[in-house]
């Protein structure tokens, strides 16, 4: 006869034993397989990559510039009209010296006149506004009155305008200082980028950017374009006078430069003025739409926002301060999304 025994099942302590090993198997392979290496980027990516954040580097370059031009504005007005103020001052002192001697004058004749007593004593601006007393004064006293009125309330005015500047710098400062951290950590982060490649991918790149700089300023052909202005041919010629200097943010020269503090500081060597900044460079002159108009000397704008700035040099050409670990030189006008050109 068949047995019909039920098999015997397993123990709860072997049970909790295999799931606890599965479960462990399962995680180990979770794990190894997370602890997979990713694929290392490429040299040409990484450059890529680094690409990207020094252009972003440079629109915050040109905002970080933008802050430190009002930073330096605002102190250069503020200081103008604290200078206005400690003079306005000086001729209201003067004024009330003068009616100070008239009363001692009055005085020593026989009494200073009441009126005059009450001024000495009291606020012209109320004075002046209870006009029976102006009755009491000589005409020579009523100009006096007069004209302290009007520099006091000019003085007024003056200290509201530096104390408002003053609040406007402190903000202006702050912004500052974030556009500084934003610039450095774009550019700390590319840093990053690089030391990540190879000794021999960064000799592969280094030598990449010795090739194109020494390209610009050796072998370079500017054809014969129609030249600019006096005054834009002798800013251009500036500028050549700077290639190989190398780019640094917020520089405007002579050593180092960035994009529109090579622009401005060469416009300055030929005696010509234009705002720091790319952005407000782009409104300084007229505007040249088609790159066939073009002159040289002409400033050529990139990008949507307005963020980087070159000289028009001929041939398809432009002379610019590139970005971080470049230096001046010759580039394609096509390496970059081309706006338009400004003659100034």
């Amino acid at each position: 006869m068949a047995s019909h025994r039920r098999p015997k099942q397993p123990s709860r302590t072997r049970v909790t034993v295999l799931t606890t090993a599965a479960a462990a198997a399962v995680a180990l392979s979770s794990q190894a397989a997370n602890a997979a290496p990713s694929e290392k980027p490429s040299k040409d990516e990484v450059k890529s990559k680094v690409d990207k954040l020094y252009e972003e580097a440079e629109q915050a370059t040109e905002k970080y510039n933008g802050a430190k031009e009002k930073q330096e504005k605002l102190q250069k007005e503020i200081s103008t009209i604290q200078d206005n103020v400690a003079r306005g001052q000086e001729e209201v002192n003067e004024l009330r010296d003068g009616l100070g001697s008239m009363a001692s004058a009055q005085y020593r004749s026989g009494g200073i006149d009441p009126s005059l007593q009450l001024f000495l004593s009291a606020d012209p601006e109320d004075y002046l506004d209870k006009a029976s007393t102006l009755d009491q004064l000589s005409s020579q006293q009523v100009e006096s009155l007069k004209k302290i009125q009007e520099k006091q309330r000019e003085l007024a005015q003056q200290r509201s305008e530096a104390s408002n500047k003053l609040k406007d710098l402190a903000s202006t400062r702050t912004e500052l200082g974030k556009k500084k951290k934003e610039v450095q950590g774009k550019l700390g982060e590319a840093q990053r980028l690089l030391n990540s490649l190879t000794a021999a991918e960064k000799a592969a790149l280094a030598a990449e950017e010795e090739r194109a700089s020494r390209s610009s300023a050796d072998r370079v052909d500017l054809g014969n374009a129609a030249t600019g202005s006096g005054r834009a041919m002798a800013a251009f010629q500036a500028a050549q006078s700077k290639i190989g200097t190398p780019y640094v943010y917020g520089a405007s020269g002579p050593s180092s430069f960035d994009c529109s503090g090579l622009t401005s500081w060469a416009f300055a060597q030929a005696g010509v003025s234009i705002p720091r900044i790319s952005q407000a460079q782009a409104n300084a002159g007229t505007r040249i739409y088609s790159q066939s108009d073009l002159k040289v000397g002409d400033l050529v704008i990139f990008y949507g926002d307005l963020h980087h700035v070159g000289f028009y040099a001929g041939n398809g050409q432009v002379l610019h301060a590139p970005r971080t670990g470049t230096v001046v030189r010759y580039e394609s006008i096509n390496n970059m999304p081309y706006q338009f050109g400004v003659r100034i």
